[in-house]
């Protein structure tokens, strides 16, 4: 792969735990339970339950996390697992009826006709490249976004149809909005389209958005923004709703729906982030039209990959001391790479340390 880390993580073919023959038949709903229509995902629902009893008798903290007795527990299966990372998927040459394979940053998607098999990788991206391939962080990713799925019923329709292993989502095909809903609670970040990159500019309207004087790094916003992007060639544009309306990306009514369930699904996710001593600070979502017309949500929700978490109880006094928040998502590999190349334009990348690899799996 052109720029995942060939020495720690070579490609390896993935073969599904369950048969998938294909997903054309009545078969695919048998992955369906009686209490939710996701398979059993048990790594995720445990873990943060385990965290919430933890929660209940002292707040969350980011050195618990760094150092407590569960790293050690995890640290030798993510360090055995660095050889081995699923960088790469070809279900297409071994599954019938998969049609083609579209490999996205993270994603490997394939067409089934009336449905998408989505493969959820351990590549890792930012600045609109891979850097590195992060242990177990594709089935982080796919469960906890399945999770959300789940718990997100209530405000919008989702495109999941199945969950036949750990990395694997079958959902129905939906014509794709090609805009990210980006909701930030924040001003902070590093990438080039970050809020406090173009604050800091001098920059006071943004995709949109007034934004007030005076503000600093990492503080509160007012109130949640919408800040969408869609895609030019291989990156990121902001784009303003009139923008996104007049060059006909999407209708006003559809971009309306959109826009209210991007921010109905921020606030409830950072309602359920806070009882878990977490402040959900910002996110994207991406959403699709089903063949009724109908609007659904689609590919990943509250990921450590599509969004930014802090640890809550700290936020506070660290923020007024001037100290960068407690983080438990991909900010600090973001920011190594930042000290040690130009990620924008470097060819070629330096390989990630096998511990900062290791600490964003474990994180």
């Amino acid at each position: 792969m052109a720029h995942c880390m060939p020495g720690l993580n070579p490609q390896r073919t993935f073969y599904p735990k369950v048969p998938i023959s294909t997903f054309s038949t009545p078969s695919i709903f048998s992955f369906r339970t009686k209490n939710s229509k996701f398979k059993n995902f048990s790594t995720t629902v445990l873990a943060m339950a385990d965290w919430k009893q933890h929660q209940d008798r002292q707040p969350l903290s980011l050195d618990a996390l760094i150092n407590g007795a569960r790293k050690e527990e995890f640290m030798g299966p993510i360090k055995k697992t660095l050889p081995n990372c699923l960088s790469e998927t070809n279900l297409h040459l071994t599954v019938p009826g998969l049609k083609s394979k579209t490999r996205g940053k993270v994603r490997d998607i394939y067409d089934n006709g009336d449905y998408l098999v989505l493969v959820t990788t351990d590549r890792q991206s930012a600045f609109d490249r891979i850097l590195a391939s992060i242990p177990f962080k594709g089935q982080v990713l796919n469960e906890t976004s399945l999770w959300w799925f789940n718990k997100t019923e209530h405000i919008t329709p989702n495109a999941i149809v199945a969950a036949p292993d750990e990395n694997v989502t079958i959902a129905t095909k939906c014509s794709v909005f090609p805009v990210e809903f980006v909701v930030r609670g924040f001003v902070t970040g590093s990438t080039d389209t970050s809020l406090w990159t173009v604050y800091k500019k001098g920059i006071r309207n943004y995709c949109g958005n007034v934004l007030p004087e005076g503000m600093v790094k990492n503080q509160k916003l007012p109130t949640n923004i919408l800040t969408p992007t869609t895609k030019a060639a291989d990156h990121d544009v902001p784009v303003t709703p009139d923008e996104i309306i007049n060059s006909g990306l999407m209708t006003q009514a559809d971009y309306e729906e959109v826009s209210k369930k991007a921010l109905s699904l921020f606030q409830y996710g950072q309602h359920v982030a806070q009882e878990h001593g977490l402040i959900l600070v910002d996110t994207k979502y991406e959403f699709g039209k089903g063949r009724d017309g109908s609007i659904f949500l689609i590919d990943e929700v509250h990921t450590p990959d599509s969004s930014r978490y802090w640890i809550a109880s700290s936020y506070e006094e660290r923020f007024q001391n001037g100290l960068e928040p407690e983080n438990i998502d991909k900010e600090f590999l973001r920011l190594w790479f930042k000290d040690h190349c130009n990620p924008y334009e470097d060819k070629v990348l330096p390989d990630a340390p096998e511990e900062l690899v290791s600490e964003l799996s474990w994180r």
